[in-house]
């Protein structure tokens, strides 16, 4: 087996794992999953992924065959870390699919592996990976990778409410920040992605109990509206949070 970076004429075979692996993850609707593989995978987003400096997409080849792929990001620069021993980026492990005649042999172990040293090469200092509750497969291996679970929030898929487990690797901890009259806590292992910088989960204690609200990178400000779609939009920059995405692990 051969793991590299995925190349323009990895993209049909990258969109067949995808579908063969949400289909044997999930009871959900053909026409739900193919409308999410070209969301995610169509010729426009894998064009733009495969262009991106920040972004990886790596694939695990078996007898000239794709088996398996991950895609993750880098985010950018950590200006609230002041210790020069944890500067770096944080980067998130958007997906990791596994062709499912392929799963129990190891492949999805070498590609997590591979793609943690990678985001790591690139300077990432913490991974943060997400995955839905009820995907106890994926919920079991990244625990099993060494991962913390560090939050949990909803999300809808399909019209329906699943909860979302966040994993993060070696957690960096919490940022104190006076909101008011009030402390909060910014939690930089935690965030949701935006169109120009990440939005934090922000929290009114350091045991990550209570949510508070969002926390954008790109400006340094709190963000606590979200509309019924849940999308957020920073007052001050304009940055804007989309619905969560489905979770990383298909394994």
């Amino acid at each position: 087996m051969e793991i590299r970076t995925a190349t323009l004429s990895d993209k049909p075979a990258i969109r067949d794992v995808a579908r063969r692996s949400l289909q044997s993850s999930y009871s959900l609707s053909p026409q739900t999953i193919t409308s999410g593989v070209e969301e995610w995978y169509g010729e426009e987003p894998l064009d733009s992924s495969l262009g991106s400096a920040d972004r990886k997409l790596l694939v695990a080849e078996s007898d000239g065959q794709i088996v398996g792929f991950s895609e993750s990001t880098l985010t950018a620069d950590r200006p609230w870390v002041t210790d020069e021993a944890d500067e770096g980026r944080d980067a998130l492990l958007l997906w990791l699919h596994i062709d499912p005649e392929y799963r129990g042999e190891g492949i999805g172990t070498a590609l997590f592996e591979e793609t943690i040293d990678r985001l790591r090469e690139s300077g990432a200092t913490t991974v943060q990976g997400r995955v839905l509750a009820n995907n106890q497969d994926g919920t079991d291996f990244f625990e099993s990778q060494g991962f913390e679970r560090v939050g949990r929030t909803e999300i809808e898929i399909g019209g329906r409410t699943h909860v979302e487990y966040r994993y993060v690797a070696e957690p960096t901890g919490l940022e104190p920040l006076e909101s008011g009259e009030q402390t909060v806590y910014v939690d930089h292992d935690e965030s949701e992605g935006g169109s120009e910088a990440p939005f934090h989960i922000v929290y009114t204690d350091p045991d990550r109990e209570n949510r508070y609200g969002y926390y954008c990178d790109n400006c340094g400000q709190l963000a606590n509206a979200m509309d019924a779609m849940g999308r957020i939009e920073c007052t001050d920059c304009g940055n804007r949070r989309k619905p969560t995405r489905w979770d990383a692990a298909y394994l």
